[in-house]
């Protein structure tokens, strides 16, 4: 396959440092590192076209930890693994012994004797999410290097308080099919909009982590939200320090109708205000049940002032020749449809519906290529040997 060839080529040219190391934050990663990963997913989506099989594993686990709940990425999650040939098995909290005092030591390495990879979800309370994830991380470092495990599980960030770059990579992998290359990013504007809901308590982590990533490849990226609304202020100042280096743009502005003039993409996704998100944290902490229901009728309140910001076909005229793509991670908020008013209206939604299940279809691809990429040293050679074995994935 022609695709796959290019793709080779091209990852031999690219140096990478994902061999071994957890994907946890896209702004840990090197541009190569991050194109590789784009490589690898464009191979192995080119070899399931093609009914090739993918499988490099002939036994292991795939393990899944989900603090919060998740549709697109938990199947993406279990349809990497299986692409890959890993068994999927959930780690349900609720069914293990964390729930009597289990140390996240303890259960990093019982969890981990035959498995290859540990995707987790935690994303709800700032200063957590992360931060678990990298003291699972060092939990098997210490099983591994102490004998317990015979291999090292890699960990794929399936969505924290900071970042969510299963999403952001596939949304980048969207938008490189659909402008024709990385290289045509160049200058595009992308707006990363607050956009009105119903609802309470959002993550942060959608919004930072579409900032943080597009302006590694030089695009001029705009965030718009009301006043109140901004995101985690080291995540701001990084996406600044980005768009310098990449010759790209970074500006907060405070209305729909400034960000979207002339936006080649837009992306309208509701997220809790940095400050409420923090007092929400501490309430959690301290255990405050009527505290967190005083939080979340101040927060609905609060959003009930800005239900003017909504995606519409008016605001949609004003993008670049009035037809910017419109990207969503899902389930957006639908007016009239999943709401009575919401994110984006039905009519707008409808004309790019299934382009955003597109970008969600790519995310299995993105995170089986995090897989191999920190499983295996040499991606390229792998890809070739999949491809000379010619090993048919179905009869037909």
């Amino acid at each position: 396959m022609k695709e796959l060839i290019k793709a080779v080529a091209e990852i031999r040219n690219l140096k990478n440092e994902l061999y071994g190391k957890d994907f946890l934050l896209t702004w840990e990663k090197t541009v190569d590192d991050l194109t590789v990963i784009l490589k690898i997913a464009g191979a192995l989506q080119a070899l399931y076209h093609g009914n090739v099989s993918c499988r490099l594993f002939d036994s292991g686990l795939a393990v899944s930890q989900f603090r919060d709940q998740s549709t697109r990425t938990r199947f993406s999650f279990a349809s990497a693994a299986n692409l890959l040939g890993l068994a999927v098995q959930d780690l349900d909290e609720g069914k293990s012994q964390i729930a009597h005092g289990e140390t996240v030591r303890e259960t990093a390495n019982m969890i981990s004797f035959l498995t290859e990879v540990i995707g987790i979800r935690d994303d709800i309370f700032l200063g957590r999410g992360h931060n678990y994830m990298v003291e699972v991380g060092n939990a098997l470092e210490d099983g591994y290097a102490n004998g317990v495990l015979p291999q090292r599980p890699v960990i794929v960030n399936l969505q924290c308080d900071l970042d969510h770059p299963s999403q952001s990579m596939a949304d980048l992998f969207h938008l490189q099919h659909y402008f024709g290359g990385l290289d045509s990013l160049r200058h595009k504007k992308i707006v990363m909009s607050w956009a009105y809901s119903p609802s309470y308590g959002k993550p942060l982590s959608v919004p930072q982590g579409v900032i943080a990533l597009m302006t590694r490849f030089g695009m001029d990226v705009v965030l718009a939200h009301p006043e109140g609304y901004g995101l985690v202020p080291e995540v701001v100042d990084l996406a600044r320090v980005q768009a310098a280096r990449s010759d790209g743009s970074f500006r907060i502005v405070g209305s729909m109708e400034e960000a979207f003039l002339e936006a080649d993409v837009v992306y309208p996704k509701s997220w809790a205000p940095y400050g409420i998100m923090k007092r929400r944290t501490e309430l959690v902490s301290r255990n405050d049940t009527a505290g967190l229901r005083d939080l979340e009728a101040e927060c609905l309140a609060t959003n009930a002032k800005f239900k003017e910001w909504e995606y519409t076909e008016a605001r949609m005229k004003s993008t670049r020749k009035g037809r910017a793509l419109y990207m969503h991670c899902l389930p957006a908020d639908i007016s009239g449809v999943s709401c009575t008013q919401g994110e984006v209206q039905e009519r707008v939604f409808e004309r790019y519906r299934f382009e955003t299940y597109q970008e969600a279809g790519y995310k299995p691809y993105i995170i089986a290529a995090m897989i191999l990429a920190g499983k295996f040293a040499d991606p390229a050679f792998v890809l070739e040997g999949i491809a000379s074995r010619g090993e048919r994935r179905t009869g037909i």
